[in-house]
């Protein structure tokens, strides 16, 4: 069960990072995203991967 919620952490802070970028217009993929380049998103990512950490350090610690 550590094992998954680390996969799923770490794909959450993934999916956030990609938010914060297309927010921020570092990241361009897909070219026809509504999220490229829209301030909200960066704020939106940053939670999401939050949330991320968050569940990676809860999976490393019930070791």
């Amino acid at each position: 069960m550590r094992v998954l919620s680390q996969i799923v952490g770490v794909l959450i802070l993934l999916m956030g990072l990609l938010w914060v970028g297309q927010g921020a217009g570092l990241i361009h993929w897909p070219q026809s995203s509504f999220m490229l380049d829209q301030r909200p998103w960066i704020g939106r990512g940053a939670l999401l991967a939050a949330v991320g950490v968050a569940l990676i350090l809860l999976a490393r610690r019930g070791r």
